[in-house]
């Protein structure tokens, strides 16, 4: 299956810039580098289930009215810190896009069932063998 990637609209996003710790040096305590983006998941028209698997892989970065929160300060630069929150922004619903494949259920053999009763039976005599013995 061919990996897609969807363009994030710039009217679901907005960004706030933030003091950032880390690289920098003195630059860190002058200059806010770090980016916090916040995307309204519904903006995004996903359908239902992108939007649930988008839920489960978000956590806690997706707040109850329905935005993803990503903040990012690896970089020195804001212009390398908002490419990058966009790029996780990206491959987060590109992720969720991606469908699960559907589970088959299955039933135990015969065979299996009387390993399972064997062992418990086995287990049971190990058990027994361990109590008080009874003086009657």
């Amino acid at each position: 299956m061919r990996a897609m990637s969807f363009e994030i609209p710039d009217n679901a996003i907005t960004e706030t810039f933030l003091a950032a710790s880390g690289p920098g040096g003195q630059n860190v305590n002058k200059v806010e580098t770090a980016v916090q983006m916040r995307v309204n998941v519904y903006a995004l028209r996903l359908p239902p289930f992108a939007f649930r698997k988008l839920k489960m892989l978000a956590g806690r970065k997706m707040t109850a009215g329905g935005e993803l929160v990503i903040t990012v300060k690896e970089h020195r630069t804001r212009e390398a810190n908002r490419a990058e929150a966009r790029k996780h922004i990206e491959r987060m619903v590109t992720e969720a896009h991606q469908r699960d494949a559907r589970r088959i259920k299955t039933k135990p053999s015969r065979a299996a069932k009387a390993r399972r009763v064997d062992s418990k039976k086995k287990k049971s005599s190990v058990k027994k063998m361990r109590e008080k013995p009874r003086l009657d």
